[in-house]
């Protein structure tokens, strides 16, 4: 267990009316839907990773904005209420470009899925409401 929060990226990247999606292939959140992203590395500028990170899990790339639409922390607790893991997390929204959509890396699957059906899938949480959020926030012009 380390106590120096880990820092990661994800990648809310939109084709046409749909929102690519890695189905989780470990844990934490086996099996669950999510954003492509991962852990930054040493060095690496925070667009560097999403980008480097949304190739790795979906053999993908996008047009990223140049500044994160959202960071936000997850801690994760022993039962005891301990501190197990602390992840912090900065958003990127982008435009697909390229490529054709293949899990590779940490995902167990990938697929686009339209606004629709993510009330139909299992996701980590608060992955839907943040898809919702900054969706609507982009048709309606705030950002």
């Amino acid at each position: 267990m380390s106590d120096i929060p880990r820092l990661g990226v994800s990648v809310l990247c939109l084709r046409d009316a749909e929102i690519l999606l890695v189905k989780r292939g470990k844990e934490p959140y086996f099996g669950h839907w999510s954003l492509p992203g991962g852990l930054v590395e040493f060095g690496e500028r925070l667009a560097d990773a999403a980008s480097r990170e949304l190739l790795e899990e979906t053999s993908v790339t996008a047009l990223l904005e140049a500044e994160p639409v959202e960071t936000f922390d997850i801690i994760q607790k022993q039962e005891d209420g301990v501190a197990a893991a602390h992840f912090v997390l900065a958003v990127f929204r982008g435009t697909y470009e390229n490529g054709e959509a293949r899990a590779g890396d940490d995902a167990a699957e990938v697929a686009w899925v339209g606004m629709r059906d993510l009330e139909t899938l299992m996701m980590t949480p608060g992955t839907a409401a943040r898809i919702m959020r900054h969706v609507t926030s982009m048709a309606d012009g705030r950002g």
